[in-house]
């Protein structure tokens, strides 16, 4: 079996096209990081991450200084056993599972390499022609995010999402009558095009009811987390008061939130992020919980590149709990780091890579040059 001999980790900035905005705050670039595993017998395997500060409570300086942790005790450990890796990654450290998600990921692609095999069929999963991601509306202006929805429109994008729960200055909360403006002006001008929300934790209990109950009628298929995430127990509230589906997104980092709100009757969906839940390893596990409950669920992800997003795209292929697909940042970029990878086609049509492992790496000139971190 193939055993961990040398890590290289470095920082990944790419400016984005415009900036992206949430109620959490705007983002100007990706600025992610990659980890690269050897092995004693020739493989390697690339991993990334996007450490979103105000989500995961991780930066990229902080996933740099964890992941020499991490990589230290993990050398010399047999690669494919992720389980294993995960044992010892929990046991050194708490959380962090934004940088043990790029560990996670380049792990899985040295275990199908070892298979032989891509990584969605390494996964079991199934080959899929309906993976379609939706595009996204950065909050802002009613009337600028309604031209920005006839541009993805336009482009032919089969959904959209908004971006909603922005509080006006000096507010703490959102400001709900300003949302239901934002989705009533897009509406008026797209007319039938099925419509997602993120209030990104932007309401209180009784905002977000409120305001649910408003955009009823307009034709919206799901709200992601619509009050803070720590107000996980009011949840259940909101979602029993809603028409609208209510997706547990930052309240649902792994398989133990998962676990929670489901016996907590907290919501309808989840949204799995390899950066939130540690990798493919845990998210795995979201997936067979949301199976069991028979739920619906999301596959998203936060700035990362098409490496860490060809991975997203085989776990995708691996339930049919899998409905709905939010995988449009790297469309974002101003340039595109990476070699091989998942394919956007047409109206937002997503094709899996071919190769074996992820099929997908860092090209050389993003490499070269950088000032990282050597382990082994």
């Amino acid at each position: 079996m193939p055993r961990i001999a040398h890590f290289s980790l470095f920082r990944l900035r790419v400016p984005l096209k415009k900036p992206f905005v949430t109620s959490l705050g705007p983002s100007f670039e990706a600025d992610n990081v990659v980890v690269i595993i050897r092995t004693d017998d020739g493989l390697t395997g690339f991993g990334e991450c996007n450490p979103f500060w105000t989500i995961n409570g991780e930066t990229a300086e902080t996933a740099l200084a964890v992941g020499a942790h991490l990589a230290k005790a993990l050398i010399g450990h047999e690669a494919t056993d992720i389980e294993g890796v995960y044992t010892v990654m929990d046991r050194l450290i708490f959380g962090n599972n934004s940088i043990k998600s790029a560990f996670d990921i380049a792990l899985h692609d040295i275990s199908a390499q070892a298979a032989d095999l891509p990584l969605w069929k390494f996964l079991g999963g199934k080959d899929r022609s309906d993976l379609f991601t939706d595009y996204t509306v950065s909050i802002g202006d009613p009337e600028q995010m309604a031209a920005d929805a006839e541009d993805i429109v336009n482009e032919g994008f089969p959904v959209i999402k908004v971006k909603l729960g922005g509080a006006r200055p000096g507010q703490r909360n959102g400001d709900g009558d300003l949302d239901i403006r934002r989705i009533r002006t897009i509406r008026s001008r797209i007319a039938s095009i099925p419509l997602r929300i993120d209030a990104n934790q932007g309401w209180d209990p009784d905002t977000a009811i409120r305001v649910l109950n408003a955009l009823g009628d307009q034709g919206i298929q799901h709200c992601e987390e619509p009050i803070p995430r720590w107000q996980y127990m009011e949840l259940r509230r909101v979602q029993e008061a809603s028409p609208i589906p209510i997706m547990a997104d930052e309240s649902c980092c792994d398989h133990h939130d998962a676990q929670r709100l489901i016996e907590l009757g907290s919501c309808q969906r989840f949204n799995i992020k390899l950066g939130k839940s540690g990798g493919l390893f845990k998210a795995r596990k979201i997936i067979a919980l949301a199976e069991a409950a028979g739920m619906e669920v999301q596959i998203g992800g936060f700035l990362e590149s098409r490496l860490a997003w060809s991975t997203a795209a085989a776990l995708a292929t691996t339930s049919p709990c899998a409905k709905y697909f939010d995988m449009d940042t790297p469309l974002m970029f101003r340039d595109d780091p990476v070699e091989g990878g998942l394919a956007y086609g047409a109206n937002g049509a997503i094709t899996l890579p071919q190769g074996i492992g992820i099929g997908a790496s860092i090209k050389e000139r993003y490499r070269s040059g950088t000032q990282g971190i050597e382990v082994g």
